[in-house]
């Protein structure tokens, strides 16, 4: 496999920080040379997107580390915090550009002149949008291949920074291309680049929330593990699932019914072959208590 899950969820997030790190220089200069509130505004973005690489540095190799005392079950719940935290960065810098935006054009109705942004904001804003489309496309790729929420929830941080950055283009290139009288449209992006940025933080969140709070597993996915119990062969009638996710793992309680005529070291075998059967779909990592009944 080369590098550990670890290591190769380190690397992706390292690539996508520096690419961040720079975009966060070149936004900034290019939003106070060229008089951009679009631009800055997307400058705070790629800020937030540079802090949340280093969440997610920090907290996947927590969440790596295997169980010890004082976590049995492992420290798979660091992730989540992860994306939880990405959820949070992004959900704050997307209210503050929205209300920033929301004043400028505020001010603008009161018959305030904005002036035109400078054409080195729009190249910057063209940049920008290139870089992070290529960012989301290969950490979302990765996320997928490594099944890490907080990668995923990364991935979706760089197409938001691609997005906010279409919208500053067509703002800034908009303000610039029609005259004094559009330069309106320079504040406008930068509240639709923020309302866009607060969908994609509440999508981020909702998950980590139901994680962190030990929802259930979707019924599809619960019906998927009855099935697996039920094809060992003398196990039936599984009852009492009870399921969770731990990080990127998965953790069941199962009570099953067995022929109660037969001797322990048979029982221990067939319930051995459910958890073999059961990690052999959800992971090795994957965690299952079975608890069993003999046949009424």
């Amino acid at each position: 496999m080369g590098m550990s899950r670890e290591k190769e969820i380190a690397h992706v997030t390292l690539v996508g920080s520096v690419v961040n790190l720079l975009l966060v220089c070149v936004k900034a200069v290019a939003g106070v040379a060229a008089n951009s509130a679009a631009m800055i505004s997307d400058a705070v973005h790629s800020l937030s997107d540079f802090v949340t690489d280093i969440v997610v540095l920090v907290f996947v190799r927590v969440s790596a580390r295997p169980q010890d005392e004082d976590h049995d079950y492992g420290h798979g719940k660091y992730e989540t915090l992860a994306t939880l935290f990405i959820g949070l960065a992004l959900a704050g810098a997307a209210i503050g550009i929205v209300v920033s935006g929301a004043t400028k054009l505020a001010h603008w109705l009161q018959g305030e002149d904005i002036p035109a942004p400078g054409k080195l904001a729009l190249w910057a804003a063209l940049l920008s949008i290139v870089a992070k489309e290529i960012l989301y496309q290969y950490t979302r790729l990765k996320g997928r291949k490594l099944s890490s929420p907080a990668l995923e929830a990364n991935a979706w941080h760089h197409r938001s920074d691609a997005l906010s950055s279409i919208g500053a283009a067509v703002g800034i290139g908009g303000a610039i291309l029609l005259g004094d009288r559009w330069t309106v449209l320079d504040p406008l992006a930068s509240i639709v680049v923020g309302a866009m940025l607060v969908k994609v933080a509440w999508d981020l969140l909702g998950p980590s929330f139901g994680e962190l709070t030990d929802s259930s597993l979707p019924a599809e996915t619960e019906a998927r593990m009855l099935e697996i119990i039920r094809s060992v062969d003398g196990v039936s009638d599984p009852h009492n699932l009870r399921t969770r996710r731990i990080g990127n793992r998965i953790a069941a309680e199962v009570h099953i019914r067995l022929d109660g005529s037969q001797t322990l070291e048979e029982a221990h075998e067939k319930t051995t072959e459910v958890e073999r059967r059961f990690r052999e779909c959800f992971g090795r990592e994957s965690h299952i208590n079975i608890h069993m009944e003999p046949k009424k």
